[in-house]
């Protein structure tokens, strides 16, 4: 996938973490055992993904689900993000959305759910 938008991983990262900075402070404080990692390229089963989240949501949570569990993981990929954007304001706003539709995730709205609200 040939990236449209030219910007740097850094420059993208920033973007990650000023939409990471938009979630309210109510919710960022309620997010438990997650990471959020920004990769080049999607996974080659799905190159055009443009966000993964891998973990247990907090509502499928068991009373014995912390042992040994790893952190969840929120991964935004840069590549196919780059690629489906026009410009710069374009790259920023998707990639709000797509950390918007992950965090959702590990609040354990389902795609479906997402969709409904607009999120899709």
């Amino acid at each position: 996938m040939v990236p449209v938008v030219d910007m740097t991983r850094e420059e993208f990262e920033d973007a990650v973490r000023d939409a990471l900075d938009e979630i309210p402070p109510e919710l960022a404080a309620m997010m438990d055992n997650v990471v959020v990692l920004v990769e080049d390229d999607a996974p080659a089963d799905d190159p055009e993904l443009l966000g993964l989240y891998e973990g247990t949501p907090l509502t499928e949570r068991g009373e014995f689900w912390a042992a040994g569990s790893l952190p969840d993981r929120i991964t935004i990929y840069r590549n196919p993000t780059l690629a489906l954007c026009e410009d710069r304001d374009d790259v920023v706003e998707e990639v709000a959305v797509t950390v918007v539709h992950e965090v959702a995730h590990h609040f354990g709205i389902d795609d479906d759910r997402l969709h409904a609200l607009g999120w899709g």
